[in-house]
């Protein structure tokens, strides 16, 4: 059998832990769990991560470079609208088909606030780093200012939507309705660009015309009323 790279064990390792933190949060993930989910020796986690505090180390370095890659790869190299739009919607329809590491991600973030390290705080902020330089890079209109505060603010913005949009797709697993939430929340920040942006924001795709009641079952097609 041929021997395994000790950069591509350590991968391995790191992947079946987020798999296994999703699947039984971060005081269920075991050493011993993630060895039999990357079909590795116990003794193998142990020789590539002398501590489980080594390997959630990893673990969270791979979750801040899997959030820059989504980032950077929906990265339009437009207008700042439409970069925002696009690093947006990407990041949404990411989460869409990556539950597992979502689902890591918000137990990892939860169990490092409990922590005294500052795992939480720098993912975090490395996060909106990313978010924010991809915004000073994109081009504005023409003639158009947007001073450091309110991109700041557009960062803040993103970050919020994206957040609030994960931890819904966790809780209710409706897949359909989240489809057609992706398309809400990037109405809210057509919103917040319009009003904070100065000049006519016009949305990127014609809203679909819904009557109230659908929009309402959309947002909260999970409860269920006998």
């Amino acid at each position: 059998m041929a021997r395994i790279p000790a950069v591509e064990r350590r991968a391995d390792l790191v992947a079946a832990a987020v798999r296994t933190i999703a699947a039984h949060g971060v005081d269920g993930a075991t050493t011993r769990k993630i060895a039999e989910e990357a079909n590795a020796p116990l003794a193998t986690l142990h020789y590539c991560f002398a501590t489980k505090e080594v390997l959630f180390a990893a673990v969270f370095e791979h979750v801040a470079q899997q959030y820059r890659e989504v980032l950077m790869r929906n990265d339009v190299h437009g207008n700042l609208v439409a970069t925002a739009r696009a690093m947006l919607r990407g990041q949404l329809e990411w989460y869409l088909t990556n539950r597992d590491f979502t689902t890591a991600t918000v137990e990892l973030i939860s169990w490092a606030q409990r922590q005294e390290g500052e795992q939480a705080e720098m993912v975090y902020n490395e996060a909106f780093a990313t978010v924010r330089t991809i915004l000073e890079r994109a081009e504005t209109a023409p003639g158009q200012s947007v001073d450091p505060d309110t991109l700041d603010a557009l960062s803040y913005i993103m970050t919020t939507l994206s957040d609030g949009f994960a931890l819904n797709w966790l809780v209710f697993t409706d897949r359909t309705a989240a489809q057609k939430q992706i398309d809400l929340t990037i109405g809210v920040l057509d919103a917040w660009m319009s009003a904070n942006l100065g000049g006519s924001i016009a949305p990127a795709v014609p809203a679909p015309k819904v009557s109230p009641e659908e929009t309402l079952r959309s947002l909260v097609s999970w409860v269920s009323v006998d």
